[in-house]
């Protein structure tokens, strides 16, 4: 079996409840997510999906998926999907980083290595341990009061994980925490996600500030140094994200005793191969886990599931199901958020059946 063809699309997806905010006073209302569909001699065929969180959220953008394809892609055509670490190192040889725009290609190889086979990516990933995970519900930076409101809705859909978004003015994100906790339970778990937003002097001033509550801390800082410097400050459990690109930064952080929990995005990592990779050693380490990406629809949440559903589960913190944030349907049977739970897709490959014609026209095609 050999890689034949590689076409490239881009779907525009809005958000349900209008406009997403977090930290830096960044925000969007509609994001582009790109869907790259994998062909092969035999008629097999793949697809992956990456989505950024706009163009200002870390080093990846919209506009940058097709462009990189376009550099790295005519080096894997002719190349067998399912040999997937020789793909990733191809591509790698071909394009130096830009991880976000290989993930979608490694995704969709991932998928036709599992139709290919009769088995479904979790199997594939090291083992099925669940059958469905207990995602979280990220919650949009806006007014405390109004943020509190937003948790007791998502609450009353099911959802006993929220992920706040401060990082914005202490006293207000102060506030903010203290207002949603207020009407949790007590086994609902609260994570404060900064997204890099604070300087250390503000990060200390809310640490201290809800040092009293049951709450989690997720990257109050923009470099593993300041983040560090808050974490032996506080005794509230620490959660790293922006700064983990890899296995060396990993390795990093928890040689200083910097995280108790990390963030794992596929995209961030390069697809679903490398992320693998770092889960492994994550749980070799009694390192607890996000599975999630940086966003995007039916097959992004589809990947995530099996991503997570194939941890161990003492290892797992928490995913998310980010079709449930978008306006746009890909795949009708792909998994969706019911009593709490996320389903992890049992049939072959990723699981989900693509509605390709709503993918629209095709912004570029290799062969």
């Amino acid at each position: 079996m050999k890689i034949a063809g590689i076409d490239v699309f881009q779907v525009t997806y809005r958000l349900l409840d209008q406009k997403y905010a977090w930290s830096n006073d960044l925000y969007i209302t509609d994001i582009v997510s790109t869907i790259v569909r994998v062909s092969t001699d035999t008629g097999m065929q793949g697809f992956g999906e990456v989505c950024p969180l706009g163009s200002a959220y870390m080093d990846a953008f919209a506009k940058g998926v097709p462009a990189a394809i376009a550099e790295f892609g005519p080096a894997v055509i002719g190349m067998d999907p399912l040999q997937l670490n020789l793909l990733n190192e191809r591509m790698d040889l071909a394009l130096g980083g830009h991880n976000y725009a290989k993930s979608p290609i490694d995704m969709a190889c991932w998928d036709i290595l599992g139709k290919t086979s009769g088995l479904p990516v979790a199997t594939l990933m090291g083992g099925r341990y669940r059958d469905a995970v207990p995602p979280y519900r990220a919650i949009s930076q806006r007014k405390p009061e109004e943020m509190a409101q937003d948790v007791l809705k998502y609450r009353g859909m099911g959802y006993r994980r929220f992920q706040l978004k401060v990082g914005g003015n202490a006293n207000e994100d102060i506030d903010r925490i203290r207002q949603c906790r207020a009407v949790l339970e007590r086994d609902d778990i609260l994570v404060a996600d900064a997204n890099t937003g604070w300087l250390p002097h503000e990060a200390m001033r809310v640490v201290n500030g809800v040092r009293d509550l049951d709450v989690y801390i997720e990257q109050p800082c923009a470099t593993l140094d300041e983040c560090v410097a808050v974490r032996r400050n506080t005794t509230l459990p620490f959660v790293l994200d922006e700064v983990i690109r890899g296995t060396v930064p990993l390795v990093e952080a928890h040689k200083l005793g910097a995280m108790d929990v990390v963030n794992l995005k596929i995209s961030r990592l390069g697809g679903l191969t490398k992320a693998k990779g770092v889960r492994d050693l994550c749980q070799s380490l009694g390192i607890a886990m996000t599975l999630e990406d940086s966003w995007g629809g039916d097959i992004t949440t589809a990947a995530i599931a099996h991503f997570a559903g194939s941890t161990r589960a003492e290892h797992y913190f928490t995913s998310t199901d980010f079709n449930s944030y978008v306006d746009v349907e890909l795949a009708a049977d792909a998994p969706r958020m019911a009593d709490g739970l996320l389903p992890v897709p049992t049939a072959p490959g990723l699981g989900v059946t693509v509605i390709e014609e709503r993918l629209g026209k095709t912004v570029l095609s290799l062969s």
